[in-house]
């Protein structure tokens, strides 16, 4: 018990140190303090269009460069002044108003193509139509003073941001680097159990794939962030410390991907002796650990923990391939031996990063890893187009985000409409549920209505309890600021919790206006369940985009990232020095384009059963192109981190087979018919080749230990272990290709 309370109020204390509680403290001030300063003054009128502005443009600011930052506001604040001019005059014919509403939610909503900081500029446009319908203006000058004054609060907002930011500069940063430490350390962890907890393998996998999409998620933003601020503003030692602790965290990411085994091979390497497996889990367990602990210390600023007890767990791994090697012997042992020995080496690198990031937190000055020239940092971020033509291109039916502008206009009319005739008090509240719930796909708008309804009915039972307890406004003012502080720091971490402060938030805010309060409660249950029915019925009925109809590309893209990921490696087996930015380049492409491919099988699974179509062989093709990922970060990761003989024919040879396979995959997703396919026979022999170099290795091994010569020197090792690893993976490389191309094949017969 005492454990659980401790877990909460640390949960609780990185939460309010946390970006998220400092965004929604600078976002209520923003919105606040015009309301308290025009009060003294009494000019109270000018203040709610302010507030209303600030409120309008907060969406758009999100953690990302500051240009960005700055260019994403400024065009809300135009867009949202522009909305709410065009409902206000279209306010006094009613045919005008829904043609309107109609026209302007579908524009809008298309905005969404250009990106995630432009689908909250989106979003912002469609709160705009909301607050307008809620908001009266009698007459031309009284809607030009709003409109103006709402452009006021919005450069208010910018101004209140770019001051917040000037504070604390590295709060966002520090946030995302914390968070991306956290889920590190949950992906090594699963990525210990998958080793020996074989009966959970696919449940564990399955998280493995989340994770990683999100920690892909957290290093495109932490790329933007940090290599954009660096261009910007030259080298600090801040900025490089950042920049350390992320390239360590990327290298640990690819090197627990490569660490993805051939867990059947595994399994059968140790069937009757897993217990040497579980020294090799405790420390993936005990470095996870380390890892969220540390990103826990990025926004307490506590002091290092101890990590004697990582190396004691480290030197139990040494023990264990010993005793490993005594109980089976020599050379049955050797495979086992080997695999163990990959195994502790893979986990001495991540030890070593892990090292890294606490030398960079203790504040010791280490520059080896952060020379980076900023041309060569440009490669890795991804740049958004802007281009018109984007926008042409999805002026088509089979475009899923055309679609969703169609489901949220007529979702907007028809719950205008439904208010409208039925006479519901604050019927907008409708349209503002149908905004903040739809989503382009079916899952997430079903998930998000379910959230909003339980927050709304939870934010309404305390509203209830509290407005029996006490009438007095000003608990209600002082609860209305803490519950918008609240609602906007929670929003984004769990909705329902969100929700549940913005019911909160309104009805104090209504309850200071309006002494009956419960009729509040009540019609803000009422409608925010009709506009969640409605944005749930939206989503199935109007132009339905399931996302089974949208994954060949999303395929296609995958394979090919790892085809070019793949021939990357290849030449960095060549050359070291002059490919290791293109390798980079091309592993990062390939981990985004894996992360896109997990994000929509997740999507695929939240679909009605009746639209999952052929769900066990998408995740067939997911998990086979993840182990394709996996093999070739094993090779690339192997060869950047060791000493490595020169590449063969042979190598060349397989990979070349290789990658023709996958090319093959992808042909056939992208044509019609099925295109017959024929392996080349060099490849089968050039793999012979390669496995009688690592049997010649052996043999030569076994001569020695023949000879008295036990103890094994560190050059025969690094070669035993560079052919092991290298036949291996290739093999099954190759395997895992043709099963893949089998896999597309079945694929596209189902689909055509």
């Amino acid at each position: 018990m005492q454990n659980k309370l401790k877990i909460q109020l640390k949960t609780i204390e990185l939460f309010l140190k946390g970006s998220s509680f400092y965004r929604g403290v600078v976002l209520t001030i923003a919105a606040v303090l015009p309301l308290v300063i025009f009060s003294a003054i009494d000019l109270f009128v000018y203040a709610p269009s302010i507030a209303v502005g600030a409120f309008l443009n907060a969406p758009s600011d999100v953690p990302g460069s500051l240009r960005r930052k700055i260019n994403g506001i400024l065009i809300s604040i135009v867009l949202t002044m522009l909305v709410t001019f065009i409902i206000f005059i279209t306010k006094p014919v009613y045919v005008l108003l829904i043609l309107a509403i109609a026209v302007l939610s579908f524009a809008i909503s298309l905005i969404s193509v250009y990106g995630f900081r432009a689908s909250l500029i989106s979003f912002s446009g469609l709160l705009a139509i909301v607050l307008a319908l809620a908001i009266s203006k009698p007459d031309p000058a009284a809607i030009f003073l709003h409109v103006g004054l709402m452009g006021v609060g919005g450069l208010w907002y910018l101004l209140v941001s770019l001051f917040s930011k000037w504070i604390a500069p590295k709060k966002d940063d520090d946030q995302l680097l914390s968070d991306t430490l956290a889920l590190t350390g949950e992906y090594l962890k699963i990525r210990g159990k998958l080793l020996t907890k074989s009966n959970k393998r696919e449940k564990y996998a399955k998280k493995a794939l989340i994770l990683q999409t999100q920690i892909s998620e957290k290093h495109e933003t932490l790329r933007e962030l940090l290599l954009e601020g660096r261009k910007r503003s030259g080298r600090s030692y801040s900025n490089e410390r950042r920049l350390l602790i992320f390239i360590s965290l990327v290298d640990i990411f690819e090197l627990a991907l490569a660490n993805t085994l051939d867990y059947s091979k595994i399994d059968t390497l140790f069937g009757l002796q897993k217990s040497y497996l579980t020294p090799f889990k405790d420390l993936n367990k005990a470095l996870g650990n380390h890892l969220i602990t540390l990103s826990e210390l990025l926004i307490k600023k506590d002091t290092l923990p101890d990590i004697e007890a990582i190396n004691n767990v480290a030197t139990k791994t040494n023990v264990a391939i010993q005793d490993y090697i005594a109980e089976v012997t020599l050379p049955k042992a050797r495979e086992g031996a080997i695999t163990l020995r990959n195994l502790q080496d893979y986990q001495k690198q991540l030890l070593q990063e892990v090292k890294a990031i606490r030398r960079v937190l203790s504040k010791v000055k280490d520059n080896t890893k952060a020379a980076l020239k900023t041309q060569d940092s440009k490669q890795f971020l991804t740049s958004q187009d802007y281009n018109l033509n984007i926008l042409v291109q999805h002026f088509s039916l089979k475009s899923p985000m055309l679609r969703h502008a169609f489901r949220v206009s007529l979702a907007m009319v028809f719950g205008f409409l439904l208010g409208s005739l039925f006479d519901l008090k604050n019927a907008y509240w409708i349209v503002l549920t149908i905004v903040v719930i739809m989503r382009p796909n079916y899952g997430l708008t079903k998930e998000r209505s379910k959230n909003r309804i339980i927050g709304t009915i939870i934010g309404a039972i305390i509203a209830t309890t509290i407005v029996l307890i006490t009438q007095n406004t000003i608990v209600y003012m002082v609860l209305a600021v803490i519950s918008l502080t609240f609602a906007f720091s929670l929003i984004q971490q769990s909705y329902k919790a969100g929700a549940a402060f913005i019911t909160l938030n309104i009805v104090f805010v209504y309850a200071l206006i309006d002494p009956n309060a419960f009729a509040v409660i009540q019609y803000r249950v009422i409608d925010t369940v009709i506009g969640a029915t409605i944005a749930v019925l939206a989503n199935y009925l109007v132009f339905p985009s399931w996302e089974y109809k949208n994954l060949d590309a999303v395929i296609v893209n995958a394979i090919t990232s790892n085809s070019n990921y793949l021939k990357a490696t290849k030449q960095l087996y060549h050359n070291k020095e002059a490919k290791n930015l293109d390798y980079k380049i091309s592993r990062k492409e390939a981990f985004l384009a894996m992360s896109n491919l997990n994000a929509a099988f997740q999507r695929l699974t939240q679909d009605p059963k009746s639209k999952q179509k052929e769900s066990v062989l998408v995740y067939d093709i997911v998990t086979l192109n993840h182990t394709i990922l996996s093999a070739v970060a094993s090779i690339g990761s192997y060869i950047l981190n060791h000493k490595t003989t020169s590449a063969s024919e042979e190598f060349d040879t397989i990979i070349d087979g290789i990658t023709d396979t996958l090319k093959h995959a992808t042909l056939k997703l992208e044509k019609d018919k099925t295109i017959p396919f024929t392996e080349v026979r060099d490849i089968n022999q050039a793999h012979k080749t390669l496995q009688n170099k690592y049997a010649n290795l052996s043999e030569k091994r076994d001569i020695d230990i023949q000879a008295g010569q036990t103890e094994i020197d560190s050059n025969t090792l690094l070669d035993l272990q560079e052919a092991h690893l290298i036949s291996n993976q290739l093999l099954w490389l190759k395997s895992l290709s043709v099963n893949l191309t089998n896999a597309t094949s079945k694929y596209k017969s189902v689909f055509n």
